[in-house]
């Protein structure tokens, strides 16, 4: 048996880092709103007659074999930890081969290595009938993520691989849920430019040590988590109600705070085209993800795509066309 999967990258709009335990008990009503975009992590997983496992990743342009499960197992380090630790996690009776690719630029912040997490995850749950559900999976993925990572993360990233389209994640006490949006998908595409800066300086803001500050207590990262917090809640009322002027407001404030909590999360160049695009129709940006580089996301005036995107193009980034996906991760197999 062959089974391909692939699942969208996302897009965060407010909310982003309160997603990680524990920092949404310390703040009642936690949510993280984001949407799912078309640019795909995907791959391919073959059973072989033989107990090797091959892992390979095209975008990374890396590749290493094992004689077998064990081996792997045994291994101390690994080029491509990510499919190996989901390799070793599911187990597979047989050898296997598996392929893997992502649209997402390398440290875009765009959730590519999340996104992968669920395509690759999904068809080892598929190839050996594990049996887990989607909920599960995000679990899994999630901690899994963290043995890499070697710190928490959150997790709202996994959503819009799993399920598509636009969504509220509700954080608390009785632990993480997907709302879908009523958000008229149409309509917002015409409302969104994202551009790629470059990847992610080393210096660039770090999620852990924001974390930390609040856990050891730091009022003035508590009192803006509060404040994100409530960015967020208000932003997703704005979007269910199309109101494309607050949420522009919203995504002004929201990046506002961001810079305050930590400001490694911009760059000269992210800061000049926030700045330019204004006045070619953008009405709010924020970065993707951590910050730092990585991608920025527009929200324009209806009509303003274009404009705005020749604006990114000659202050010198990148344009990455997108549409929200409205399907999340996707599964067909084949026999040999």
């Amino acid at each position: 048996m062959t089974v391909f999967a692939k699942a969208p990258c996302r897009v965060d709009m407010a909310g982003g880092t309160i997603d990680i335990w524990p920092l949404y008990l310390f703040h009642a009503g936690a949510v993280t709103v984001n949407f799912a975009v078309d640019r795909y992590a995907s791959c391919r997983l073959a059973a072989r007659g033989d107990r090797k496992i091959i892992l390979r990743s095209r975008d990374l342009r890396g590749e290493e074999e094992f004689a077998s499960l064990e081996a792997l197992g045994a291994s101390k380090k690994y080029r491509l930890p990510l499919l190996a630790y989901l390799v070793k996690f599911f187990a597979p009776e047989t050898g296997i081969e598996l392929d893997t690719d992502s649209e997402a630029p390398a440290g875009a912040g765009i959730a590519g290595s999340s996104t992968l997490i669920i395509a690759v995850s999904s068809a080892l749950n598929r190839l050996t009938e594990a049996g887990h559900k989607l909920e599960k999976l995000r679990e899994i993925a999630q901690n899994i993520e963290a043995q890499i990572i070697r710190v928490p993360t959150g997790a709202q990233d996994y959503y819009p691989a799993m399920y598509g389209g636009a969504n509220a994640i509700e954080l608390g006490e009785a632990g993480v849920a997907r709302k879908a949006l009523a958000v008229d998908l149409d309509d917002l595409n015409e409302r969104i430019v994202l551009a790629y800066t470059g990847e992610p300086r080393n210096s660039g803001i770090n999620n852990w040590e924001v974390m930390k500050a609040h856990i050891d207590g730091d009022r003035a990262v508590d009192r803006n988590f509060d404040h994100i917090a409530a960015i967020a809640k208000a932003m997703r009322q704005a979007l269910e109600r199309g109101d494309w002027k607050e949420a522009a407001r919203l995504l002004r404030e929201e990046w506002t705070n961001r810079k305050k909590n930590a400001p490694g999360i911009t760059t000269p160049l992210i800061d000049r085209l926030v700045e330019t695009t204004r006045r070619a129709g953008a009405v709010g940006a924020k970065v993707c993800g951590a910050g730092g580089g990585g991608c920025v996301f527009f929200l324009v005036e209806r009509g303003a795509k274009e404009r705005v995107a020749g604006v990114i193009a000659r202050e010198g980034a990148t344009v990455l066309p997108v549409r929200v996906a409205p399907q999340g991760v996707r599964l067909r197999t084949a026999a040999d």
